[in-house]
């Protein structure tokens, strides 16, 4: 059985990420041992975004043209509004998050992270939530989308904001979880 030690987390981000939805997760994340990459459009470091103005700065581990979806178990999608909009811009992001679902891995996506989603064509008949006001594009994408703290879908799951950080957090450990078990029989 694996462990979750051994699971590896991409998070893929861009300039105007949420910052507590980056943050608060990896911390929970590199708390019970996962191993974490930020993966972004270039190299260097990326800024965050914060009560209305920019935020803290993050490290880049690995570009898009350095990493490589295979090598990893998970992706966490974190929102912002600016952040999900630079990325669903770039081909190679968006054939990152296809990826994940071809392989059927967890992937994690908060607030505005699910426009990626969208742009990726991976959400018809999809059960999500989101940030209230991508609802709309959402259910023109064919997703099933409804006001809920967390839902998952298969290994897709999905929260609506920094207030269900908590809950999208928790259910993103549990599915890890399932997986590693699942994962390391096949």
């Amino acid at each position: 059985m694996k462990k979750l030690e051994e699971l590896t987390v991409a998070i893929l981000a861009e300039d105007g990420f949420e910052q507590s939805e980056l943050e608060e997760p990896y911390a929970v994340l590199q708390l019970l041992g996962i191993h974490l990459s930020i993966i972004s459009p270039r190299s260097g470091e990326i800024r965050g975004w914060k009560d209305k103005e920019w935020g803290s700065s993050v490290k880049v581990d690995k570009t898009l043209d350095e990493a490589s979806p295979r090598s990893f178990d998970a992706l966490l999608l974190p929102g912002g509004v600016i952040n999900p909009d630079l990325l669903r811009r770039d081909k190679r992001a968006v054939a990152f998050v296809n990826s994940f679902f071809d392989w059927e891995r967890p992937v994690a996506a908060i607030c505005h992270g699910p426009q990626l989603l969208i742009e990726a064509d991976v959400v018809k008949d999809k059960k999500l939530t989101s940030f209230h006001s991508i609802q709309k594009d959402l259910k023109n994408a064919g997703a099933i989308w409804v006001d809920e703290e967390v839902v998952q879908d298969g290994l897709l799951i999905t929260s609506r904001s920094p207030e269900d950080l908590d809950a999208f957090t928790s259910k993103f450990v549990e599915v890890l979880e399932k997986f590693a078990k699942v994962d390391s029989i096949s």
